[in-house]
């Protein structure tokens, strides 16, 4: 059986604590230079907080969800598969799966065409699980856009999206060599690829 105690319901009001803040950190004289890095700081903190108590609800830690969800989708994997789609180390993918794993969450098998190997698979009852992470993401959604319009939400995708790539190029050059920036010729083309197979969180350490 999967391990949940899912907490009662609150009403949206008293779901989350505290009033609306400008930020939660202050932006420090020696950040002014880079005034999008800290507001993405601050960002990424507060959704990790808040995935974190959603998904506590349900049983997770976050991360786990993500692992989860490549499984129900892609059927079994090997654990350096797993690795390779979360972008994550075998150390923490060890840790995270086996916590799923005493969760009932998942199961190993032997792999029919590596016998070096084993397979990970989502368990029968974790499938239960999957409407529960499927409401918890639903309800971060909401609260990370609460207030932007369509359009605004597809801009804020594309916006992301350029800053993903400008990073990711950055990591493909040689160290010292600088790296060019997204210019946005190439939004269009790309805004529909999957370019983040990541999500509220890293992997729990």
């Amino acid at each position: 059986m999967v391990q949940s105690t899912p907490e009662p319901r609150k009403e949206r009001s008293q779901e989350f604590s505290g009033e609306a803040r400008e930020a939660t950190v202050p932006l420090p004289a020696a950040a002014s230079g880079g005034p999008v890095s800290h507001a993405i700081f601050r960002l990424a903190r507060l959704h990790r907080m808040f995935a974190g108590q959603l998904l506590r609800r349900i049983g997770l830690h976050p991360g786990q969800e993500l692992v989860m969800m490549h499984l129900w989708e892609l059927g079994p994997q090997r654990q350096a598969d797993l690795v390779r789609l979360m972008d994550s180390d075998a150390a923490t993918m060890t840790r995270s799966v086996r916590r799923l794993e005493q969760a009932g969450c998942v199961c190993r098998r032997p792999s029919p065409t590596d016998k070096r190997a084993s397979l990970i698979e989502p368990t029968a009852a974790s499938h239960a699980l999957r409407r529960e992470v499927e409401q918890v993401w639903s309800r971060l959604e909401d609260l990370v856009t609460a207030g932007l319009s369509a359009e605004e939400r597809e801009t804020a995708l594309l916006t992301l999206g350029r800053l993903e790539r400008n990073l990711l190029r950055a990591t493909a050059e040689p160290a010292g060599t600088g790296a060019d920036v997204d210019t946005g010729a190439d939004a269009e083309v790309d805004a529909g690829a999957d370019t983040d197979d990541g999500g509220p969180s890293a992997l729990p350490r």
